[in-house]
């Protein structure tokens, strides 16, 4: 297993999380994602990705261990000014439903203390990015977009601060195949173009393979490998081998 730990902005050091004091969800995380790099979770329901994103914006704390943001352990940030420096994006972007759109990107620059004009300008900039006429958009509301749309402006409300980190816990998956696809396409140009970076979460191979510069493959709460695309399709891992047969079953990568 690889590991990278020079330029990082994300670090597990030993981390473990319980439930209930006894029931052990993650056990002995160790690594780290660099900047700039999209790391993605793979793995199946239930094997502790969403937990170990969670230990990263403090929605969680290790049972044991420690998880550094920026050189800095998260029990030792204020929760509020460590979420501010995170991008967080969820199925169907989590949008408040009675918010409009402009109001939705623009929470956290407002909660920031940021004028109304540089956040309308803000709001305008970030739409347009996502390819979201603003003079068209702005004014609606979730329930009157697309699912497509509103991962759309789930990404932009996530961008709005300028976060240096993303976290995105299945965020194309309740989308049709053609628009997921379209999604990740341009999730990876943007990230590449603006520097983030990203964990994602996934069981889906493919997205995976698309969208990560290394892959942390999770099984039972571990983590059981760490490696870039061409490594897992190449690794003798037998998680690794599992999700490479579901490939050769549907026909490949492409």
């Amino acid at each position: 297993m690889n590991e990278t730990t020079d330029n990082s902005l994300v670090k597990f050091h030993n981390v473990s999380f319980l439930i209930a004091s006894r029931v052990q969800i993650i056990t002995g995380l160790n690594f780290a994602v660099e900047r700039g790099e999209t790391l993605v979770l793979l793995g199946e329901s239930g094997c502790g990705k969403t937990t170990t994103l969670k230990l990263v914006n403090r929605l969680l704390t290790p049972s044991a261990g420690e998880v550094l943001v920026e050189g800095k352990a998260t029990t030792a940030w204020d929760p509020i000014a460590l979420r501010r420096r995170i991008g967080y994006v969820i199925q169907e972007g989590g949008l408040f439903p009675h918010f409009t759109i402009a109001r939705n990107v623009g929470l956290v620059p407002a909660l920031s203390g940021w004028d109304q004009a540089r956040t309308r300008e803000r709001v305008h900039e970030l739409l347009t990015l996502v390819g979201l006429d603003p003079d068209r958009f702005a004014d609606r509301y979730p329930r009157e977009l697309s699912g497509g749309q509103r991962q759309r402006v789930g990404v932009a409300r996530a961008l709005a601060a300028d976060p240096p980190l993303l976290l995105l816990d299945e965020p194309f998956g309740a989308l049709d195949p053609l628009t997921r696809a379209s999604l990740q396409r341009e999730f990876a140009d943007l990230t590449q173009r603006l520097g983030k970076t990203a964990i994602l979460v996934t069981h889906d191979v493919r997205e995976a393979l698309t969208l990560a510069r290394r892959i942390g493959l999770m099984h039972k709460g571990r983590l059981v490998l760490l490696e870039t695309p061409q490594q897992f399709l190449a690794s003798d891992n037998a998680q690794a081998r599992a999700y490479r047969e579901t490939l050769e079953l549907t026909g490949g990568k492409e």
